[in-house]
């Protein structure tokens, strides 16, 4: 188990899938948790966090606004008595053709998944730098690293936020504040049952390690990255994906895998 104790901890997007997951790890850990959500209530979340005998807070807001993200951030160190960590996880995702891709489209999904992280990150900057330093810790994705028909503009968010990564981390280096970002691969959460024809039996046939993602396999390295234990670590993206990256290609169509 990662040592968090004493850490206060910001997780965007923590009503379900992975940053539930990274909320209720960062509590096993001893870290205090503000669980941030939109629109999926986080009582379970909470229940978890409480059940490891950690401090929750639970902070409602809009983050494709940058006033929304500054007040969630303001809220969540007002109810913890500081900020350590934050833990950049919301986002949203719009498989669509690049010629169906329209501006609202394009802004929602920017707005979201790189100007939340932009400014959330802005506000929690001066909790950090209070405390003597921090960790912030960017959810992307393996669309950031290679690409995948109908998600253009998805990519492109994520190719944004791995860049920001690199760039604030060498911004912070000297001051305390560590920057780091994870790159799930395919992580099974409940919209993945909304594709028609998927199921986790297909999904298993998708990915090298012969088995689909799960939350709980990208929780430990955020709470790793969150930690001291990760103190000479910064700037660099992690891609936790069974060896997806790795491959050459990505068999999507429902055909036996190579031998």
């Amino acid at each position: 188990m990662i040592d968090l104790s004493g850490k206060k901890a910001l997780v965007t997007g923590a009503g379900m899938g992975i940053g539930q997951g990274i909320a209720i790890e960062l509590a096993r850990g001893g870290a205090d948790v503000a669980v941030h959500y939109a629109h999926t209530e986080p009582e379970e979340t909470v229940r978890e966090i409480q059940a490891s005998g950690r401090r929750s807070a639970i902070v409602q807001g809009d983050l494709s606004k940058a006033g929304e993200c500054e007040r969630v951030v303001e809220e969540a160190a007002s109810s913890l008595g500081g900020l350590d960590v934050l833990i950049n996880n919301a986002g949203v995702t719009r498989a669509l053709d690049f010629l169906e891709t329209d501006e609202a489209t394009y802004d929602e999904m920017f707005d979201l998944n790189m100007k939340g992280y932009f400014f959330c990150a802005r506000r929690a900057v001066p909790f950090m730098l209070e405390a003597g330093g921090g960790s912030i810790v960017n959810i992307t994705s393996i669309h950031g690293f290679a690409g995948f028909p109908r998600h253009a503009a998805y990519a492109a968010t994520k190719g944004a936020i791995n860049a920001f990564t690199r760039e604030l981390a060498i911004e912070l280096a000297d001051r305390g504040v560590r920057v780091n970002a994870i790159g799930p691969g395919l992580i099974e959460v409940p919209r993945y049952f909304d594709t028609p024809g998927y199921t986790t039996e297909f999904g298993n046939t998708l990915v090298p390690a012969g088995r689909i993602g799960y939350p709980k396999d990208v929780s430990p390295t955020a709470a790793f990255l969150a930690s001291d234990a990760a103190d000479f670590i910064t700037g660099q993206v992690v891609y936790v994906d069974g060896g997806t990256t790795a491959r050459m290609g990505l068999w999507w169509e429902q055909v036996e895998r190579p031998q």
